[in-house]
């Protein structure tokens, strides 16, 4: 059986080890809302963001990530129900290379995977390489008003 040729989802050629900043997003298996659950309270309702349990372990090993992996920090992130963003720097590490991003991410999905005991992610995950503060800080601004613009998002979907 032939199978149809995945397009490549990495910039070709480009070494995902540099140090630099990268906007990740990461979704749920089939786009399920597992994460955590949206909902706005009192009379001007804000949304508010409340992980499930899988929510709060991927919470965990986002901290986990950043308090032992050399050179990488995970300087912004929201868990969303059906996905992650995530702010993903590699430091310049005196010659020693970075984990690949591709890497990084991996370990986090794998582990979570585990965790959860059936799939989880989707395969892939969608990155940007971030090219300036402008780009840096609207990004930022971006993940920091994912929940409140939630309803208009492009991976909201009505659960029935």
């Amino acid at each position: 059986m032939i199978f149809p040729k995945r397009k490549p989802t990495r910039l070709k050629e480009y070494d995902y080890s540099l140090p630099g900043a990268y906007f990740v997003t990461i979704c749920t298996h089939n786009k399920k809302h597992l994460l955590s659950n949206i909902v706005g309270e009192g009379l001007c309702p804000l949304p508010k963001n409340t992980l499930t349990e899988i929510g709060k372990e991927i919470e965990k090993t986002i901290q986990y990530i950043n308090h032992n992996y050399v050179g990488v920090a995970i300087s912004k992130y929201v868990i969303m129900p059906n996905h992650i963003h995530l702010i993903v720097e590699l430091e310049s590490s005196g010659g020693h290379g970075n984990p690949p991003l591709q890497n990084i991410i991996g370990q986090l999905k794998s582990y979570t995977t585990n965790k959860y005991g059936e799939i989880l992610w989707q395969r892939s995950f969608h990155d940007h390489i971030i090219r300036n503060k402008e780009d840096y800080d609207k990004i930022w601004e971006y993940i920091d008003t994912n929940v409140i613009k939630w309803q208009t998002d492009c991976f909201f979907r009505v659960i029935k």
